[in-house]
């Protein structure tokens, strides 16, 4: 079977190239070509015609197709679902901001987790991305949009810890100063709290910006949100996190998407306040997407709600909302490309399933 070679990293594509019997610095060009976007060996124009034959019988390069793009009149926002080689789709947002471009990108096809809000988890899991498609995201999203992409960010389809190798490797490749050269501290993964996962992230002392999507301080509520929180719990997450700042120094940003008379009580903002006593912490709020045939409302308590963690020392923003006319919003894009109709009509159905269970 042939290799994916946009997957390998630098010393592993030398030792490729060794076996060959080639010098050690075709293993570079051939990276620097990958990491241009080059889609076959045959680009590949610094080479011999023997070796781009040689490479293209032992080899793949792995390259994604527009299915659809949706670009927002309101603020420029650009939605894409790409086609991947085995047919499955994935979703990448690109967002402009005044300080540079930010890529959201997914990890994997469908998701497990069942967050209840998550347009993501309701079509299932499929699989999860090689780290060649998860870097095609930001390859080809800046190709075809001309844009530059200066901030990544891991919060598209799939729970990234879930994927940690190909995610792991993806970073690795990413920030290769013959790659694309996108530095640590520009990049950021978020997670729903897979705690070993995230003990052993803080391992590799990445300078990157974790964010935890936590939505809830107690276990009751978070349970019903993400049903992983019943596998260790508030207290044990948030001591996690605790332990990953220590260990990394980085300050952890953690989400928390309002959601009216579930989330937002002053109770829950005081809990929140205690979670985080004593740890460097950012509260993101989100306005929840109001969907009419959800029975999960955006809280009416955003502003309230704020105030009372600022005024108790605890650092909240309320995140700036982008592509609302074009659904920019992770999943609702994939979601209506495979079921067909509009987002309501999938909606409706995830609701009657979760009636059911």
């Amino acid at each position: 079977m042939k290799i994916d070679i946009k997957s390998l990293n630098m010393q592993e594509l030398a030792l490729q190239f060794k076996a060959l019997g080639e010098p050690s610095f075709r293993a570079k060009q051939v990276f620097i070509w990958l990491h241009k976007g080059a889609a076959s060996f045959h680009e590949m124009t610094n080479l011999s015609k023997p070796l781009r034959e040689t490479l293209s019988a032992r080899y793949f390069i792995t390259v994604p197709t527009v299915e659809r793009k949706l670009v927002s009149k309101l603020d420029g926002t650009i939605k894409y679902l790409w086609r991947l080689k085995d047919g499955n789709c994935i979703e990448t947002v690109l967002m402009k901001y005044r300080h540079g471009n930010s890529i959201c990108i997914s990890t994997e096809v469908g998701c497990k987790m069942g967050c209840v809000f998550c347009a993501s988890t309701q079509a299932g899991f499929v699989r999860r991305l090689a780290p060649s498609e998860i870097l095609d995201q930001v390859l080809f999203t800046q190709l075809d949009s001309g844009e530059p992409i200066s901030n990544i960010v891991l919060m598209g389809i799939g729970e990234p810890l879930d994927n940690y190798e190909s995610v792991l490797r993806f970073l690795e490749l990413v920030n290769h100063p013959d790659g694309l050269n996108i530095g640590m501290r520009h990049i950021s993964l978020s997670t729903c709290g897979l705690v070993e996962q995230i003990e052993r992230l803080a391992q590799q002392d990445l300078q990157l910006t974790l964010s935890v999507s936590l939505h809830a301080p107690d276990d009751e509520t978070r349970s019903k949100l993400l049903p992983i929180n019943r596998a260790a719990g508030v207290e044990k997450l948030m001591s996690t996190c605790r332990a990953y700042f220590e260990k990394t120094g980085r300050r952890i940003s953690f989400e928390y998407a309002l959601i009216d008379g579930v989330n937002d009580a002053p109770w829950q903002a005081d809990l929140m306040v205690r979670r985080l006593r004593g740890m460097p912490g950012h509260v993101n709020l989100i306005a929840l997407n109001d969907i009419a045939e959800s029975p999960l409302k955006p809280s009416r308590r955003m502003a309230a709600f704020q105030q009372q963690l600022e005024e108790r020392g605890v650092t909240a923003t309320v995140r700036r909302r982008l592509g609302l006319d074009i659904a920019a919003a992770c999943g609702q894009l994939r979601r209506s490309t495979l079921f067909g109709g509009n987002d309501r009509e999938t909606q409706v159905k995830h609701n009657e399933n979760l009636a059911k269970n």
